[in-house]
């Protein structure tokens, strides 16, 4: 979909929009969602960054899914000026000034940050959001001293975007998730994270985010997918927490998954975006730097890891292909 598509869309009798679910862990699915509600959510996140009519604001994801559609629900309602560049791994590379609002996935910010121009640019965008992944410890570090206002954006499709934010950089840092006003979370029995935002969705959302309340009782941080959990011989391990002590030591893409195991169960598995030649060498840092129980019993060496049309890990995928190998 491009943007002319889209704003028909937007501005015909219908009260709804079609969006679909970014596949992370399965199908893309369909969904009808109220233009009144992504109006809602507009609002909330213009008001929390200050943005004022005539800024500038930076559209650089698919029209597909609900973050680009987001941006431009978020220009109309504010009156914006919206800069249109195609989806890429590099969207400031032809950039000559900086937008005021930007809203990126991890991947377009860690790859703007490799080249001069490009990080020069990022810099002095005010305000940018980053969202659609988790942005891991490294890159969270390189955005610490940015002079603009960096966000981690928590949200899914279903909320129409995000419904909390988390500073990356500046003295208000934060490990913490912040929700927008008339947003209540809490923990289902389950340790998962409930969700009450009634201006974005009518149901209450019981995610398979595994979460955290601060003592505050508002703010919260995300611990993993509860998808995500292998169950090792007993020993219940996040892959997020294994990729996380893993980035700083391993140069090249790759993604924590599981398959069965006769005697384990489930076994830890890692796909590796690189030749099987460094398998010794990614074996002795396993070795050195995770505990026993996390190191991975399988090693898939692949091409190009799964990932979605969002740049999420696709998890789902990254099953079946564990399965088969």
């Amino acid at each position: 979909m491009d943007l002319a598509e889209f704003l028909a869309e937007w501005n015909n009798a219908s009260d709804k929009v079609l969006v679909h679910t970014s596949g992370s862990t399965g199908e893309p699915k369909p969904l009808w969602v109220e233009k009144r509600r992504m109006e809602a959510s507009a609002r909330l996140t213009c008001d929390f960054l200050g943005l004022q009519p005539g800024d500038t604001a930076l559209l650089c994801m698919p029209l597909d899914y609900i973050a680009g559609k987001m941006v431009v629900v978020r220009s109309l309602v504010r009156g914006l000026r919206l800069i249109n560049v195609a989806p890429s791994g590099h969207p400031l590379k032809s950039l000559s000034q900086p937008p005021v609002f930007a809203a990126m996935v991890p991947m377009q910010v860690y790859n703007s940050l490799q080249t001069h121009h490009e990080r020069e640019i990022l810099a002095r965008i005010k305000h940018l959001i980053i969202g659609g992944g988790a942005v891991d410890k490294a890159l969270e570090a390189e955005l610490r001293s940015m002079p603009g206002n960096v966000w981690s954006t928590y949200g899914m499709t279903e909320t129409l975007s995000h419904i909390a934010l988390r500073r990356l950089n500046g003295d208000t840092a934060d490990d913490w998730y912040t929700p927008f006003g008339g947003v209540d979370v809490s923990i289902g029995s389950d340790g998962c994270l409930v969700i009450k935002a009634p201006m974005v969705c009518a149901a209450t959302l019981h995610t398979h985010d595994l979460a955290e309340i601060a003592s505050d009782g508002c703010r919260f941080r995300i611990l993993g997918r509860k998808d995500n959990v292998i169950d090792s011989g007993g020993i219940k391990i996040r892959m997020e927490e294994i990729e996380e002590a893993l980035h700083p030591h391993l140069a090249f893409p790759f993604m924590i998954t599981k398959r069965c195991d006769k005697r384990l169960g489930e076994a830890v598995t890692m796909l590796a975006e690189c030749d099987e030649e460094s398998a010794d060498d990614i074996r002795r840092i396993c070795e050195n730097v995770l505990p026993k129980y996390w190191r991975p019993k399988y090693y898939i060496f692949i091409e190009k890891l799964p990932l979605t049309a969002t740049g999420k890990p696709a998890r789902a995928k990254a099953l079946d292909i564990a399965a088969r190998m």
